[in-house]
Order: structure tokens, then C-alpha cells, then sequence
């Protein structure tokens, strides 16, 4: 679904609806004590149910707004195809630029400065943040430091642990998971 609407914001789909009242209902139990959510529509949307369902108010930070924001068009990663007449020129050039809208460098700079800013002010908190695969790639990649950002897929409303000391000790404890929503995922 390429979607042009003049930015790279659409709302969720209905599969997508599906999958944020999933999440609700898996981290219903997981004692979280505040809700984040990127400014964009859909990962606000995503937020929305377990926003609902704990009572808790959603913080929304522009800083984990994903790497296509300032794109004009939104494209799922999924149907990218050099084949697409919609999607072709991803493949020509540099694929980088048309990922990270902004560059990569301010991009991870945003991201890291908005992790930052979360963790900062939920000390011994249990935050759930809802953003997009490619700043949690990012996020990840800065703990991680792995070289190649696209070498990592973080799945549609995929859960990622990671707990934040404020030493600055950064640990994962776990990386895409997708039990709760796993027959919702489309391969």
C-alpha cells in the first residue's frame, strides 16, 4: 500500500488496528508505568489501545518520528520491489538516502537524543514506547553497534526489552518479539 498523501504519515490499517489491541492486551500485565508514542499517526494509533486499557496518558515525542518522515510518500518496507514502477527508484542511487529522509547521522542524533529524553525522566519506570522498526534499529544499533542499519527488521508492533541504568548501562533483553501478534504478521 503506497500511500500519497502528501507525507509519509498515513493511519493504521485494519490489520494494523488489529495488532495495537493485541500489544494492549499482552503488555496489559507487564506493570508499565508510562506510555510514549512518536507523533506520527500510526505509531500513535498503535499506542492508542494500551493507552486505553492502563489509564495512562501518552506522551508523544517527535524525536522517535521514523527515517521517512519529510518523504512525501509512505512505502512499507515489505513492498519495495525494483519490479514496482511505485517503488523502483528506492533501487536507484543510493538506498540510504531514500531510508534516512534526513541523512543517518542527524537521524540517529534525533533518535538518540529521544531515548535520552525517556529515559531521563522515567527513572525506575517500565515505559512502553511506541515508535517505528527503523528508530528501534537505530536505538538498538547504538547499544549494539552493528554496522549496517538495514540489517535489522524490527516486525509491525515486535517488542524490544531493553533496560536503561542510569549510569548509561543500556542492556537488551530481547529483540523482535512477535508471540503476541504472530499470526497477524504477514511473511
Amino acid at each position: 500500500m503506497v500511500t500519497d498523501g502528501g507525507s509519509a504519515d498515513p493511519p493504521l490499517s485494519e490489520i494494523g488496528q488489529q495488532q495495537a489491541k493485541r500489544t494492549a492486551e499482552f503488555l496489559e500485565h507487564e506493570g508499565i508505568d508510562h506510555v510514549v508514542a512518536s507523533t506520527m499517526t500510526r505509531a500513535h494509533q498503535t499506542a492508542m489501545p494500551t493507552s486505553e486499557l492502563l489509564g495512562l496518558e501518552i506522551e508523544l515525542l517527535s524525536d522517535i518520528e521514523e527515517s521517512d518522515n519529510q518523504n512525501a510518500v509512505y512505502v512499507p518496507a515489505e513492498e519495495i520491489s525494483p519490479d514496482d514502477p511505485d517503488t523502483a527508484h528506492f533501487f536507484e542511487g543510493d538506498l540510504m538516502d531514500h531510508v534516512f529522509s534526513e541523512g543517518i547521522e542527524p537521524f540517529t542524533e534525533r533518535v538518540t537524543r529521544g531515548f535520552q529524553h525517556i529515559i531521563d525522566t522515567n527513572k525506575s519506570k517500565k515505559v512502553a514506547v511506541f515508535c517505528h522498526g527503523m528508530v528501534t534499529t537505530i536505538f538498538l544499533r547504538t547499544i549494539l553497534d552493528f554496522p549496517d542499519p538495514l540489517s535489522l527488521t524490527i516486525d509491525y508492533c515486535g517488542l524490544n526489552r531493553v533496560m536503561a541504568a542510569s549510569n548509561g548501562i543500556r542492556t537488551i533483553r530481547s529483540v523482535n518479539e512477535t508471540h503476541h501478534v504472530r499470526d497477524l504478521i504477514e511473511w
